[in-house]
């Protein structure tokens, strides 16, 4: 195999690489302990009194039910939710919409991935000798 075909892999394998560790690493931050509830779900669980606080934040809601479990669910518009909550002694905590551009977002998570990615390939380059920087080229001495 010629020195472009061993690069091509390389980068592919590297690739590869960085995007199998960016998947665990998001699985596992999103895991978090909480389980999804359907929003039909939710409703029968305030129903029966089984829910005891909430934080609403645009149609996102998650919480604590009383057995101590915590949960997310989204919901439909539904205009006699806050209602349906307080009669059941639900507390209740509103927060603004997150409006994070999704763009940005995926910036700031791959971003360390980038960086690594970078140094790797100016150590790489500089121990190969690399650049003719004379003193600071690793592979010259």
């Amino acid at each position: 195999m010629n020195n472009f075909g061993r690069n091509l892999a390389l980068w592919i394998i590297i690739a590869l690489l960085a995007v199998a560790l960016f998947n665990l690493f998001q699985n596992s931050s999103q895991q978090g302990g909480e389980q999804q509830l359907a929003f039909s779900e939710f409703i029968s669980q305030v129903d029966s009194d089984q829910v005891s606080e909430v934080i609403i934040q645009g149609r996102e809601i998650s919480g604590k039910l009383r057995s101590g479990s915590a949960f997310s669910t989204y919901t439909p518009d539904d205009p006699g939710l806050v209602a349906r909550l307080t009669t059941h002694n639900v507390r209740i905590t509103a927060a603004p919409e997150e409006r994070i551009n999704p763009l940005f977002s995926m910036l700031l998570t791959w971003l360390p991935f980038i960086v690594i990615v970078a140094v790797w390939i100016f150590f790489m380059r500089q121990m190969q000798g690399g650049g003719g920087r004379g003193a600071m080229g690793f592979g010259k001495s």
